[in-house]
């Protein structure tokens, strides 16, 4: 009918008659409104981990150590040490060390020519030992092998009265102890009580090493 307003639950489309009214109604009596849908829910946000703080900057060097330390670099390396040689061992009256038997055979009985003589008779300990040292050196050097060193067989007389160690014999004992020092040990092949008619007991033959060619 003309001027009928629709219901909530619907109406049918406008200009429908008495029995197409009815007829809706009968239809539509169980129907019921929509519900309105919930308003979906926000995903919940989870607050992000808390970030590590950095490491404190470590402090920088004084510049004076950095100077110092690249001037350490710049330096070369340090050269290797040489080896140390083996000690040397000391001599006694007649003692064989790197010698052939033909020549120290040959000094034992006073065949090797003596080519340069030292006579301590006279000097004082310290004077005969400084005097042997240099002798030894000046013989070497002029190409010397067997050489006459004079001790004396220690008379009352034989050294001066002022030296502390002035007694029979003393140079006597001390010569061979004094050929052994470092020195002159790098210098001795061998040494040996000389025959009589070069002083025998008061007199030394001293094989020298020959001297190495610079």
């Amino acid at each position: 009918m003309p001027g009928r307003k629709s219901g909530s639950s619907g109406a049918p489309p406008g200009g429908a008659s008495d029995d197409d009214l009815a007829l809706w109604r009968h239809v539509t009596r169980d129907t019921r409104p929509l519900a309105k849908r919930p308003a979906k829910a926000k995903p919940e946000t989870t607050a992000e981990p808390a970030r590590p703080a950095p490491p404190p900057a470590e402090p920088k060097a004084p510049k004076t150590t950095q100077a110092k330390e690249a001037k350490e670099a710049r330096k070369p390396a340090p050269r290797p040490m040489p080896p140390v040689p083996p000690p040397v061992p000391d001599l006694a009256k007649g003692d064989v060390v790197g010698v052939d038997k033909r020549t120290v055979g040959r000094l034992k009985r006073g065949k090797l020519p003596v080519e340069g003589r030292l006579d301590l008779h006279g000097l004082s300990q310290g004077e005969a030992e400084r005097a042997l040292a240099a002798f030894l050196v000046r013989s070497q050097q002029r190409g010397h092998r067997c050489v006459l060193v004079i001790t004396g067989k220690g008379s009352a007389g034989g050294a001066r009265r002022e030296d502390a160690f002035a007694r029979p014999g003393v140079l006597r004992r001390m010569v061979p102890i004094w050929l052994n020092a470092p020195a002159n040990r790098t210098r001795v092949l061998a040494f040996d009580e000389a025959r009589a008619q070069h002083g025998g007991a008061g007199a030394l033959y001293v094989l020298l090493k020959r001297a190495r060619a610079d």
